[in-house]
């Protein structure tokens, strides 16, 4: 794997950080949190930059590095084996040439740190995480 394994540790960290958000459920808030019961603590704003901060994590890997994180998904999600992992690989440059975006892929899949999480445990490899 050409990516390391303290990054994509962090991707996944931030990854979870935006997967348990939901969308606006007081869309007109402006009151006191405690006046409205906290409604909008997980809640995406205009000024969450966590998503922000994972398409720039991903925007600054290279290129095979971009390739072995969407690989880990494939292999997390079951599309290969992690025997398969060279054509994982194969298969994750493809999708990046013809415009599918890393970072765009990623944060439209559901359940995607899992997913790199189980694919780094397929390949054996025990990230350094906390219990989600």
């Amino acid at each position: 794997m050409d990516i390391a394994v303290d990054t994509v540790t962090e991707i996944i960290l931030r990854l979870r950080a935006v997967e348990v958000k939901e969308g606006p459920t007081d869309p007109d808030s402006g009151s006191n949190a405690i006046d409205d019961g906290a409604t909008d603590i997980l809640t995406s704003g205009t000024d969450d930059a966590t998503e922000e901060e994972v398409r720039a994590m991903i925007g600054a890997l290279n290129d095979d590095e971009r390739a072995d994180l969407l690989a880990l998904v494939y292999v997390g999600r079951g599309d290969m084996e992690a025997e398969e992992w060279k054509d994982a690989v194969r298969f994750a440059r493809e999708r990046e040439s013809v415009g599918e975006g890393a970072a765009r892929e990623l944060l439209g899949t559901p359940n995607a740190a899992d997913l790199l999480a189980e694919g780094m445990a397929n390949l054996g490899i025990t990230p350094d995480l906390p219990q989600a």
